[in-house]
């Protein structure tokens, strides 16, 4: 059966949503402005008012998009019957799905931690927590079962989060360095960056990596 087609209101909160995406990931929060969003959505800034009261509500959709998105798959993930470790996998393979889905997303993250995440919200910050919980019970789990050594679970993030976030973001970084004559850096995909953080997570939680 078709889908029915949205509504034009849809369809307008949804180039409002890609345009300012585009705007805060170029621009950072404080750079980002709500005229060239409008330009960029071909909309005028009172139908961006008409779906988001102000541009910060704007900017905390994006991050509750991505952190909601991340919450949902995660929750999955844990709740699953698969052995410890394949949910390690599963998680780390999770937010990069979302992230990958999402270009615009490691660049505004990035802006945001290095400005004191000044503009994460209370909700947001919500589905933080709810995210680190996934993992912290992925975590237990692993150690009543004897599979894991006791981690807190915000420095195994911090070991997922990093190295993904940066290789999402770096394309034409990596493009540059290529150029530059270094080889192989083509070749490296999201695929392989995934494989290389899961090895590296559960060597950490098994207690290989000291």
């Amino acid at each position: 059966m078709a889908r029915p087609p949205k509504s034009s209101a849809l369809i307008s909160r949804d180039r409002v949503f890609a345009a300012a995406a585009a705007e805060f990931a170029a621009k950072g929060y404080a750079g980002a402005n709500v005229d060239r969003i409008a330009r960029a959505a071909k909309l005028n800034k009172a139908m961006i008012y008409y779906h988001f009261n102000s541009k910060a509500a704007l900017y905390r959709e994006i991050l509750r998009d991505m952190f909601g998105a991340v919450r949902a798959r995660v929750g999955d993930v844990a709740a699953s019957e698969a052995s410890p470790e394949d949910k390690i996998r599963a998680y780390v393979a999770a937010i990069a799905i979302e992230a990958e889905a999402r270009p615009h997303f490691p660049a505004i993250w990035l802006r945001e931690i290095a400005e004191g995440a000044a503009h994460v919200d209370a909700v947001t910050l919500g589905y933080v927590r709810d995210v680190l919980g996934a993992l912290g019970g992925i975590i237990a789990e692993g150690v009543r079962a004897g599979r894991f050594h006791p981690t807190h679970p915000l420095l195994v993030q911090g070991g997922i989060i990093a190295p993904l976030m940066f290789f999402l973001a770096t394309g034409p970084l990596r493009d540059k360095i290529a150029r530059a004559g270094v080889p192989g850096i083509a070749g490296v995909s999201r695929e392989m960056v995934v494989l290389h953080i899961q090895r590296l997570t559960l060597a950490q939680l098994e207690g290989r990596i000291v």
